[in-house]
């Protein structure tokens, strides 16, 4: 079995290696045709993709999947048509390849610049949501990648479907139908072997549970652009909005429990804890979340549970917030120092000071003032569908969209000039 998975995902590497440089040369507007074609075809199959997906569900079901990997699996008519938006949305925006910029003259009167260029082949490894078979493969095909996608078991119906459209699409518009390859077999063989494959694939982008990913960066030959934990904190400080505080705190919690960018700590100024916590805490509970909480907070609280170290380091992915309260600002960013997975830091505040010492201060991905960390998102920051959201320094940093494909060479323009 061995040899045979390596000999598939050696063949699937080097279609992937002959269509990038296809793609990588197509002009815009075939693109964009493309991608508005797979809308459109995700739109038109819909029944067909959610009677697939209805196949995972059941078998999630049957392996007793919890609620919140269910939610990440389905799909249904609205985020079908969400899914096409998203497509949409990447064809409107603008192509980085071929941007030139910094062009400069030299005093040996060469000019240097730098382009954008595609970086290749993405291998993306993910798990459970199939919404990401198509966002990837748009943001690879709009900044000229090629791309070899490996789901999980998982949502193997949903993506196989999706993916075969995407395929049917670039077909129809005349680009190699290989930009975009899904590995269909599951078995967990095909990831070891698609790890690697550094002569063919450029960078791995995975999105999953944290036990994947540190399998990726401790067996993965090729550069990998990561995020391990989702573990985001809201601070609400001493001189806040408390209408905004709770709204706030409420949204980013409850808006959704199974993403990586929902609060997982939220830490509270002493001086407004007695009046935030208990107005806050019936907004939670009505909605059924669970609160963990400090010694301060399992006072100010009726039915908190009391935290314990580990809760501070946890991404639940689930109804359940831990809470404590802090003495002040520096407080708050030593514990969000200490616990932080660099994903998303927000804090709640009208004192513009304070404001722009987190932002300075709080080294995450993205750092917000006075809203829901559930806005770091690359639909919300204008990128279009995200690859994911990188809590790595290099190359990219948080959500990756079309930019955070592509790289830079320099280029230069004379005209007959040579060195002294």
């Amino acid at each position: 079995m061995s040899d045979s998975i390596d000999s598939l995902i050696q063949s699937i590497g080097e279609h992937a290696r002959t269509a990038s440089r296809e793609i990588s040369r197509a002009e815009t507007s075939i693109k964009n045709r493309a991608l508005i074609a797979i809308a459109e075809a995700l739109e038109a199959n819909a029944p067909n993709l959610i009677k697939e997906n209805s196949k995972d569900l059941e078998a999630g079901r049957e392996r007793q999947l919890d609620q919140a990997m269910l939610d990440r699996l389905e799909l249904n008519e609205t985020r079908i048509k969400a899914m096409a938006a998203g497509v949409r949305e990447v064809a409107a925006l603008q192509d980085p390849v071929g941007e030139i910029t910094g062009l400069t003259y030299r005093p040996s009167g060469i000019q240097v610049g730098k382009m954008r260029v595609p970086l290749g082949v993405i291998g993306i490894i993910y798990e459970s949501r199939p919404n990401v078979t198509a966002d990837a493969a748009a943001l690879c095909l709009k900044s000229g990648n090629a791309c070899v996608l490996r789901g999980g078991s998982e949502s193997i119906h949903s993506n196989r479907a999706i993916a075969q459209i995407i395929r049917d699409s670039l077909s129809e518009v005349g680009l190699p139908e290989d930009t975009v390859q899904l590995i269909s077999t599951t078995d967990r063989e095909a990831v070891g072997a698609m790890l690697r494959l550094e002569q063919s694939i450029d960078v791995i982008i995975p999105r999953g549970g944290k036990n994947l990913i540190q399998r990726i960066l401790a067996e993965s030959r090729i550069p990998v652009i990561k995020h391990l934990d989702g573990i985001c904190h809201v601070y609400i400080d001493d001189h806040c909005d408390m209408e905004k505080a709770l709204k706030i705190a409420l949204n980013a919690k409850t808006h959704r429990y199974g993403v990586c960018n929902a609060m997982e700590t939220l830490l509270v100024a002493k001086r407004v804890a007695p009046i935030v916590l208990p107005q806050l805490a019936t907004l939670l509970q009505d909605k059924g979340v669970e609160i963990r909480g400090c010694d301060a907070t399992c006072t100010l609280i009726e039915g908190a549970i009391s935290a314990i170290e580990a809760d501070w380091d946890t991404e639940y992915l689930a109804p359940i917030l831990a809470i404590k309260v802090v003495d002040d600002l520096d407080a708050a960013i030593a514990h969000i120092y200490r616990h932080s997975s660099g994903h998303t830091e927000a804090i709640v505040t009208e004192d513009y000071s304070r404001a722009r010492r987190f932002l300075r201060e709080v080294d995450s991905s993205s750092v917000m003032v006075n809203a829901s960390t559930r806005f770091a998102d690359g639909f919300e920051y204008g990128l279009g569908a995200e690859i994911g959201i990188s809590t790595d320094k290099l190359h990219a940093r948080g959500p990756v969209g079309l930019e955070g494909l592509t790289s830079q060479k320099f280029i230069v323009l004379g005209d007959g000039h040579i060195r002294q």
